[in-house]
């Protein structure tokens, strides 16, 4: 292994494809960066290997005769002994309902083919990473368990050991609550993972300042970066406020959805009262020439898959076909306009205002009904 790379965390990793090539090149990568690698050429006798060996990891083609890859996992999820172990699929598919399936028989991820061995070393790292924070989070949890039995020998009056605990934990849950939602934070506490999951319905709101680009050519980048934190502190209250979950920012982007990882029947509701609200308060803050901020928002509901990204800082994301068409909304949207979609105008229709702009086109799905949501109807 190169000086230069991360240490590689121990791991035995089982390698299935019917393509006897496929697994020896998997094999050669993974055994090159120190992993100990088991293979198998066809699904019966991977689930015979996990049976007898169960692996750390599974890293799982799709395509294979008698039983493919969607079959031997959700065999492998169905039972007590091999459920927990992660499955990454590799596949040529690469549509995104091939996907979705992956993550709906148990998957933790979709490695596209052909691909590139960093990737594959990436990807892999990233679920063993994963795995280690669990089992550091038990440990210290078991850990903290056994120090509230010695406060409790040590100190006779029950309300400072109480208070103590307390305190610990609370340090603990409010550092792990400024990374990840509560819902997955409570789940890692558990030791039940942070695979991906899929939600049918939930809304997704994407939001960016008009003349960024120019903006930050006219004004220092130390100025840009504290109108940006003024500005997104205050769609985070916003946030707080409607009980939806901010994504992420990027740039002068900002992410957030309603639905998840706690579902809400109202999510498109609480969305749009949000646009609303940040359209108001982004007029309260004014650029270096005086005039105020203008932004455009976009918005779209449908089925998502979210879950918990990245090798080295964990990351709450969202995939899918209605993430990708809020997107759109939003950049092809009009100065100071929430736009939205159909969907999202007929299931808010009968509260909301709304302008029909007419067709847009929109990248991978061509001509588009779009609407403006204007106001909230009058109770």
């Amino acid at each position: 292994m190169n000086s230069n790379q991360s240490p590689t965390i121990p791991a035995t990793i089982l390698v299935v494809d019917d393509k006897p090539d496929n697994v020896r090149l998997l094999s050669t990568i993974l055994t090159e960066q120190g992993y100990q690698v088991r293979k198998a050429l066809n699904g019966q006798r991977a689930i015979a290997t996990v049976q007898e060996f169960p692996p750390t990891i599974i890293l799982l083609d799709v395509m294979m005769p008698e039983m493919n890859g969607y079959e031997v996992c959700a065999k492998l999820k169905a039972s007590p002994k091999t459920c927990s172990i992660p499955v990454i699929f590799l596949s040529a598919l690469d549509d995104v309902l091939d996907k979705v399936k992956a993550f709906d028989v148990g998957a933790v991820d979709y490695i596209t083919k052909p691909f590139q061995d960093k990737e594959v070393l990436a990807r892999v790292a990233n679920q063993l990473t994963i795995q280690n924070q669990q089992m550091l989070l038990q440990k210290q949890t078991q850990q903290l368990e056994e120090l509230v039995g010695c406060l409790q020998n040590e100190i006779k009056e029950r309300q400072v050991v109480e208070i103590a605990l307390r305190a610990a934990q609370n340090k603990s849950d409010h550092l792990l609550l400024n990374i990840l939602p509560a819902a997955i934070v409570e789940n890692l506490k558990k030791g039940e993972g942070s695979a991906a999951e899929k939600f049918d319905s939930a809304t997704v709101l994407f939001a960016d300042i008009v003349g960024f680009t120019s903006l930050a050519a006219r004004i220092s980048p130390l100025e840009l970066v504290n109108l940006l934190n003024q500005i997104f502190s205050k769609f985070d209250e916003l946030t707080e406020k409607h009980g939806l979950e901010k994504i992420k920012t990027n740039g002068d982007a900002y992410m957030v959805a309603g639905g998840l990882p706690v579902l809400r029947p109202d999510h498109a509701e609480a969305i749009a009262d949000m646009a609303l609200d940040m359209l108001a308060a982004s007029a309260d803050f004014q650029t270096d020439t005086g005039e105020p901020f203008q932004i455009r928002i976009g918005i779209n509901t449908g089925p998502v898959v979210a879950g918990v990204i990245g090798t080295k800082k964990f990351s709450y994301d969202l995939w899918g076909d209605t993430v990708n068409v809020a997107s759109r909304m939003e950049s092809q949207g009009l100065a100071e306009c929430i736009q939205v979609t159909a969907a999202v105008y007929d299931r808010l229709k009968d509260r909301y205002v709304f302008e029909e702009r007419g067709a847009i086109a929109v990248k991978g799905k061509g001509e588009t009904i779009a609407y403006l949501l204007k106001a909230k109807k009058d109770s």
